[in-house]
């Protein structure tokens, strides 16, 4: 009887001494006990005594080839096995994986990307991870923590219960949506309808009908009566998002709507009477929409009796790896997906992006990654390129006024000094944010290991000279 497999022990078969080698090399300075073998017969021999927790198996070699040791592998239920070959063609690889590989590595390869592999499978072999709990919120799934979000909460909390108008401001994807929704459930409204209509995505043609509704024969294709949004959301809550992109003389409509709650279908005759509370939203800065004679006074104030102002992510990032977990968790629910987790370093990781998309943006990761991460367990690596910083290409500014001067001077070698800057900086800032790991700092930056020791040593030596 086999003895069962230690958590970490990799067994590597491959008849090139010189590849055994390496690749053990790079796996013990990840942390994993190896052995090696040179053929099939030798890790048959061994397999009656021990058992590794995964296996790496070359398909080419004298005597059997990778592919019946893995079928025998797997018969066995030994594994997982990742097979390596130097034959990349599209038959071999799909025998591969038909014959139940975890991975495929292609000769030559990256040791850290063998590296990766290993842990990718070793992860997915782990005890699964209990599926992360979907926070039992209402359907406006506002979450946060933060200091900033405490303030938005108070607010709803302060504001939901009256009818008063609320104007909800923010950068796109900050989720002003979601608190319009929930002035909606946490209000006496809350059994009758929410109706939202965003003012920017209707041809500005149509939005009177939209909101307001039309009598057939009211303009050519109007063939019966339609009633539109105000009528639909009667006793509870109209959500007019973007409501700066509204046209001037729709403004004036709605202006009197809200003074006395009364309008006319378009081509109607008959007074309608409402009972609607209105909520507005925008990303723009209506205070200058108003300057620029864009937007009337008027109507803005009828819109701000309160206003509620969304922080973007960027300022809310301890907020950042819970909202990351539970989208995780819902887009593997929602997708009908095995369920995944974020290592630590990810979280991190996520958590130092600035995200100009906001919560949408952040939302719309998670739900890639439930999809295309290769393993249960996300890292670093598979977050692909970082989002853009704060302040935007501010720093290219900086660089522009630092070349100048330098040509100015006379100075020689500006672009290799820029570079090896730019270089030491992002590898610094990668160690950092991945407590020194080199490893996980490489893959962060989306090269090897072995180009970011070598760069830093490089880094070393020259330094642009400061001004």
């Amino acid at each position: 009887m086999t003895d069962a497999p230690a958590s970490r022990d990799v067994w590597v078969v491959d008849d090139d001494r010189g590849v055994r080698f390496v690749l053990a090399e790079a796996l013990r300075d990840a942390g994993h006990a190896v052995r090696e073998f040179g053929d099939v017969a030798s890790v048959r021999d061994a397999l009656k005594t021990a058992r590794p927790a995964l296996l790496l198996t070359d398909v080419r070699m004298p005597g059997e080839d990778g592919l019946a040791l893995l079928s025998e592998l797997k018969a066995q239920g030994v594994g997982p096995v990742i097979v390596m070959s130097a034959y990349t063609d599209v038959a071999t690889a799909a025998a591969a994986y038909r014959q139940g590989a975890a991975d495929y590595l292609a000769k030559p390869f990256d040791l850290d990307q063998a590296v990766a592999a290993v842990e990718r499978a070793l992860a997915d072999v782990a005890p699964p991870p209990a599926p992360a709990k979907l926070m039992e919120t209402p359907r406006h799934t506002l979450l946060g923590e933060s200091s900033a979000m405490r303030e938005v909460f108070r607010l709803i909390g302060r504001v939901a219960a009256s009818d008063l108008s609320v104007l909800i401001t923010g950068e796109t994807g900050t989720g002003k949506e979601l608190v319009a929704r929930a002035l909606h459930e946490e209000s006496a409204r809350r059994d009758r309808p929410f109706v939202a209509l965003n003012t920017a995505a209707i041809p500005s043609e149509l939005l009177e009908s939209e909101l307001f509704g039309h009598e057939a024969g009211a303009f050519t294709g109007a063939t019966r009566r339609h009633a539109g949004r105000f009528e639909q959301a009667e006793g509870g809550t109209l959500f007019l998002d973007e409501i700066g992109d509204m046209p001037l003389a729709l403004q004036t409509r709605l202006l009197r709507v809200l003074a006395g709650g009364e309008f006319y279908r378009v081509g109607g005759r008959e007074l309608m009477r409402g009972d609607v509370r209105i909520v507005a939203a925008t990303h723009q800065d209506l205070a200058a929409r108003v300057a620029s004679g864009q937007f009337r006074a008027d109507l803005l104030h009828r819109l701000d009796v309160v206003r509620i102002e969304l922080p973007p992510l960027r300022q809310r990032r301890s907020d950042i790896p819970k909202l990351a977990e539970h989208f995780l968790a819902a887009a593997a629910v929602e997708l009908k997906l095995p369920p995944k987790r974020f290592s630590r370093a990810a979280l991190k990781a996520i958590a130092q992006r600035d995200f100009p998309g906001n919560v949408r943006e952040l939302e719309n990761l998670c739900r890639r990654l439930a999809v295309i991460a290769p393993g249960a367990e996300i890292l670093p690596s598979d977050l692909g390129t970082a989002a853009p910083t704060a302040g935007g290409d501010d720093w290219t500014h900086a660089l522009r006024d630092w070349a100048e001067q330098a040509l100015a001077r006379g100075e020689a070698d500006i672009h290799a000094r820029a570079r090896e800057a730019l270089d030491h900086t992002l590898m610094q800032a990668a160690l950092r944010a991945h407590d020194n790991h080199r490893q996980h700092a490489a893959a962060a930056l989306g090269v090897g290991r072995n180009t970011l020791t070598r760069k830093l040593g490089a880094s070393r030596t020259r330094r642009p000279n400061k001004t």
